[in-house]
């Protein structure tokens, strides 16, 4: 992305009319929001490095709540988190034009909001119905290794790790072994995929068809089969 002069004027008015209603971003959320806007696209970059201690301070929020409000962003794309370590996040800050969701038509935003209210922003961890739908999505094989795997040695893993602002998202969350679970630990899923392939845990073929799995699933096409009442 190119650095561009940014109309603030502009974006404070699509901000405000669009996409706070649109996205339904809490208070916590827009003051976040501003703070990395200001501190990033109105000057002129489109990137911005910080640690949660300096987005807190600036906020006036403690940093889980502040950790909250990031997950909500990224969530609603109105960030995209690059990395995440111990020199703190790289975000990209989108501005209100670069966000999908605004920039949908009128019927594809009902479906958004459709898709949002009785999938997208469900906790799947949050009862064992859900849980099993996960479980039940990857038809008892562990989503890493492929291996078969009984009830009781299987678990839900965090694609994108909780520590790395990783949501209970659909997702996010895969079936696996109790093996994998504990060797893959805080690492990104694509880092233990690889990990696997050299260890001789998968072939070339099995490790192609997990990297293809894992973008269907990060696009949201590996759905869950849950009952609505759920």
């Amino acid at each position: 992305m190119k650095n561009m002069r940014v109309n603030a004027a502009q974006v404070w008015k699509e901000f405000e009319d669009k996409m706070v209603p649109k996205l339904r971003l809490s208070v916590i959320d827009r003051a976040v929001y501003s703070h990395l806007l200001r501190h990033s696209r109105l000057e002129g970059k489109p990137r911005i490095r910080f640690a949660l201690v300096w987005l807190g301070q600036g906020t006036r929020l403690c940093s889980g709540t502040a950790r909250k409000a990031l997950r909500r962003l990224f969530h609603t794309g109105a960030l995209r988190l690059i990395e995440c370590n111990k020199n703190g996040h790289a975000v990209q800050v989108r501005l209100p034009e670069e966000i999908h969701a605004l920039r949908a038509s009128k019927s594809e935003a009902r479906s958004q909001m459709e898709r949002e209210i009785g999938l997208e922003e469900r906790d799947f961890m949050q009862n064992a119905a859900l849980r099993k739908a996960i479980h039940d999505r990857e038809g008892g094989r562990c989503f890493y290794c492929l291996r078969r795997m009984a009830r009781r040695n299987r678990c839900l893993d965090h694609v994108v790790p909780r520590a790395s602002l990783g949501l209970n998202s659909y997702r996010n969350l895969v079936s696996c072994c109790h093996d994998c679970n504990a060797k893959k630990t805080d690492r990104q899923a694509e880092e233990f995929l690889r990990w696997l392939f050299r260890e001789g845990k998968l072939n070339s073929l099995e490790m192609k068809s997990r990297f293809r799995a894992l973008r269907a699933l990060k696009a949201g096409k590996l759905i869950p089969a849950i009952k609505r009442a759920v």
